[in-house]
Order: structure tokens, then sequence, then C-alpha cells
């Protein structure tokens, strides 16, 4: 009995690295929110953060909290779901060109950011970063402010490892909302922060002038 002839395969060619043209298909993903930024992108529309500082539409600018002296906000296009930045009101591109009092909003905001975070989407950790001048990566040089950004144990995952792409599991609107529901919880009543600049947030802070029980509510942060 002639044994049958072995089947030839035709050999293998590589397949090429995804948009890297040949026979590979870009990789795709749907986002069709981005089309309103893309369409605005070469539009000069001056600073970002100074136009939210004057602006009261919290929910439209994704703002969480409000100091006399710096804000607490979403990104709009974060690296991960929770990624806030915190920033001074005034057009400031340095830390040492702040005052006492915008330095001690800023890092007041950055606590509150930390404890909502916890609270809410309980992260395994975070990473911190200022951006310092175009070249440094600031998407609006001149205007400092402080990322914060969420990790987990297992964030990275095959899609970031193969496929260059993040997976934001939460919508930005969901997010918002969690985190404001979160920050009213921690947040004292207006009246106990009164009018000033905000400085008394937490160890060594100057208090001397509030009630103790309001200090005690401060002192959280």
């Amino acid at each position: 009995m002639t044994a049958a002839p072995p089947i030839r395969r035709a050999p293998r060619r590589p397949r090429p690295a995804a948009g890297a043209g040949g026979d590979a298909s870009p990789a795709r993903l749907w986002a069709p929110w981005r089309a309103r930024w893309l369409a605005e992108a070469t539009r000069s529309r001056g600073c970002l953060f100074c136009r939210v500082a004057r602006a009261r539409a919290d929910e439209a600018d994704l703002v969480l909290a409000r100091r006399p002296h710096a804000l607490l906000m979403l990104n709009r296009y974060p690296y991960t779901s929770g990624h806030v930045m915190a920033a001074v009101r005034r057009h400031a591109a340095r830390v040492h060109e702040l005052t006492a009092a915008e330095r001690a909003d800023l890092l007041d905001l950055v606590a509150l950011a930390e404890r909502a975070l916890a609270a809410e989407l309980a992260p395994d950790g975070v990473n911190y970063g200022a951006n310092v001048g175009r070249v440094a990566g600031a998407g609006f040089p001149g205007h400092l402010h402080v990322h914060l950004v969420p990790r987990w144990d297992g964030d990275t995952n095959f899609m970031p490892v193969v496929a260059a792409t993040r997976v934001l599991p939460e919508s930005l609107d969901v997010t918002w909302s969690r985190l404001r529901r979160a920050i009213a919880k921690l947040e004292p009543p207006a009246a106990a922060r009164g009018s000033a600049s905000g400085v008394g947030g937490g160890p060594g802070g100057s208090g001397g002038s509030r009630r103790p029980r309001q200090g005690r509510g401060r002192g959280q942060g």
C-alpha cells in the first residue's frame, strides 16, 4: 500500500504590525465623541484653566471642587478613569510664582482628590505629575496644574500591551457624579471654610480665626 504524499503547506508570511501597511488593517477604536474636539482643535480658544476658573458651569466643565485660589476637575481625555487635575485659578506657570495662599489651595485640592479617589474608586496607587512647558508635555503651558492618575493592580492588560490602546470602563459623566458625591461627603459646609484662602486645611494650617468645630472639619484634609 502506497503512503499518501505529505501535505505541503504554503509558508506563512509574517503579518506586518497594525498600521504599518501591507496586508494588516489598522486598529480601530470607535470614539465618536472626539469628533467635536478634532473639529475645534485648530482653533485658538485661550487657556482651558482660565476659562473654567471664570465660568460656573461645573458639570459641563467637569469641575469637582473649587477654592478661592484653585480648582479641581476631571481630565476630559483621561489616561485612566478618575484622572483629575488640580489647577491654580491665576495664570501662573511655576510653583515659585505662586503666593502662599495659592500653594495652600492647590495642595488642599490634591489632598481632597486623594481622599475622594480612595473613597469612591479605591485605586491601588496614584501617579502624580506636573508638566511645565510645552516641551515637557504641557497641553496648556503657562498655567500650572497637577495631574492625579489613579492606578489599579492589573490595569495594564492585553489592550495597551498589544494594541497600544487603553480601555476606560466608565463614562466621564458617571465618574464626575461619583467623585462629586464623594467630595460632598468629605467637604465641610461652605460656611466652615469661610471666605479666606483655605490655608488651614491640614496639619500646620493657621486655624486660629476658625471655631474649633469648623477647624476639626478642615483638619481631615
